[in-house]
């Protein structure tokens, strides 16, 4: 099978390459660099920094600094399907994933919270839901008290805007 990736320069071109032709490159890696010819033209590229996870690095190519963020089928087709990954989607809110009961309230006004960490318990279906910060914030205010009875989709916590 032939992989597309799509290839981010800068935030400003756009490239989509098939995984037949990057493996047609010839690249070469020695002393931190890759020198590699493509369609018969050197090019001597060094990576400055790195982040595997989220598929961005930064290359240097003759003094240049370029940005790249590679993605691949999976993250064009959560595009194409228009949801979103990644922090910049974050919400500063906190909405009640189903009808139930708030059993507790582990947050206050004004309290910094970290991504992860519990904000409220949600007793649905007699089951406990721990609802987690989806960020690192402040709690600009809390909608909801213990033994309060909650809609799916209810504002339950929201955050300072950052």
């Amino acid at each position: 099978m032939n992989s597309t990736f799509k290839t981010r320069v800068n935030d400003t071109f756009d490239f989509s390459l098939q995984k037949d032709e990057i493996v047609a490159m010839d690249a070469l890696s020695r002393d931190g660099a890759v020198h590699i010819v493509h369609n018969n033209q050197s090019i001597m590229v060094s990576v400055e920094k790195s982040d595997f996870d989220k598929r961005s690095y930064s290359l240097k190519i003759d003094g240049t600094l370029y940005e790249v963020i590679i993605e691949n089928e999976l993250d064009l087709l959560i595009a194409e399907m228009g949801l979103a990954t990644g922090e910049e989607n974050v919400s500063n809110e906190v909405h009640a994933p189903m009808p139930g009961l708030i059993i507790e309230v582990a947050v206050t006004e004004g309290q910094e919270v970290k991504e992860g960490e519990v904000l409220c318990v949600l007793e649905a279906m007699k089951m406990e839901n721990a609802l987690l910060s989806p960020k690192d914030g402040t709690v600009k205010f809390v909608t909801v008290k213990r033994g309060d009875t909650v809609e799916k989709g209810a504002l339950l916590i929201d955050f300072e805007q950052e």
